[in-house]
């Protein structure tokens, strides 16, 4: 009889003890997507911040990271922070900016000087502000910006382009998202969206004659192999945005959320570091791989597009894009 009440109690403890440390221990799985080859610095990144958080959290996040459009084209992962199907996305701000057009102020042409002044926009009063307003439009929370680079043209061998002339009638393809728009068609050329996992086969087609991407993309999703020319316009310095779903970001606690933002914040400034190294041996490996790289006169492109456009011609606010270009 001692042992049996002996053996009760023992399990009454163990099932009070289950009850106890069951939630701490129970391990939530989450949904990082992106649209980025698995050889980028964006996955290797998105990866490692994974891994970290798992580790910060003593693994109650478990994070697996989808690349290479395997959950959707990048509107539809956009899409799926609203309707649950991921919890994290890595994704440009002009998709963003669909639900909250102001945080694509970023990608009106030559807004920024160089990566550096992106970075220091990341981290100024004028991005935060872009990013509350964002998340209290859609409830999802920006956590980190990171440089995706500055975005050149390449062109089929007839079309190179070494003017702001060169580009009229050029039929090019651009991201499908309005904020994309301004730098081609200020110049005359035939802006044609089409989603990033198509590009390859419609260069490789001829169904467009040029594309426009920073050189560590260029690399890596081969567009290097079906255009001839490399045109070094950098008339958009580009960026990518982390952002986590509202319904995940409520669940948090305050802890949660300190640990997920100083990680996705890491991972962006170590990204960001990476491509900014890449950026600068590449074109010497392109001229070496029979591409023609052509240095352009910036500021001929600037001052052609900045005649024909100004930011409150695609719905931004002239006050954000002053305060960002004074920036120092």
């Amino acid at each position: 009889m001692p042992d049996k009440r002996r053996t009760l109690k023992t399990l009454a403890l163990a099932a009070v003890l289950a009850c106890t440390l069951g939630p701490a221990q129970a391990q939530t799985k989450l949904k990082w997507a992106h649209v980025y080859e698995t050889s980028e610095p964006f996955h290797k990144y998105s990866v490692w911040a994974g891994e970290e958080i798992k580790k910060r959290t003593n693994g109650k996040y478990e994070i697996t990271v989808f690349p290479a459009s395997t959950l959707g084209k990048e509107a539809d992962i956009n899409q799926g922070l609203t309707l649950g199907t991921v919890d994290i996305v890595l994704s440009g701000a002009s998709f963003s900016g669909r639900s909250y057009p102001p945080l694509a102020i970023t990608y009106f042409p030559f807004i920024f000087r160089d990566a550096e002044h992106q970075l220091k926009y990341a981290r100024s009063d004028v991005f935060r502000e872009l990013a509350k307003g964002y998340g209290d439009k859609t409830g999802n929370h920006i956590t980190a910006l990171s440089y995706y680079g500055a975005r050149h043209v390449t062109s089929s061998a007839a079309r190179p382009v070494a003017k702001p002339e060169d580009m009229k009638g050029l039929k090019i393809r651009v991201p499908d998202a309005p904020a994309y728009l301004a730098f081609p068609r200020a110049l005359g050329a035939n802006a044609t969206p089409i989603a990033f996992a198509e590009v390859y086969l419609a260069l490789q087609n001829n169904t467009v004659d040029a594309q426009e991407n920073p050189l560590p993309t260029i690399e890596a999703k081969k567009f290097y192999e079906v255009q001839k020319n490399i045109s070094l316009t950098g008339h958009i310095v580009d960026s990518l945005l982390t952002v986590v779903s509202g319904s995940l970001w409520k669940r948090l606690s305050a802890d949660e959320q300190k640990i997920f933002t100083e990680v996705m914040q890491e991972a962006a400034e170590k990204t960001g570091r990476e491509i900014i190294a890449s950026e600068a041996r590449l074109v010497e490996e392109f001229k070496k791989r029979g591409n023609n790289v052509i240095t352009v006169d910036k500021n001929a492109f600037r001052e052609a597009v900045l005649k024909n456009t100004k930011p409150t011609d695609h719905g931004y606010r002239q006050q954000d894009y002053d305060r960002i270009v004074a920036i120092q």
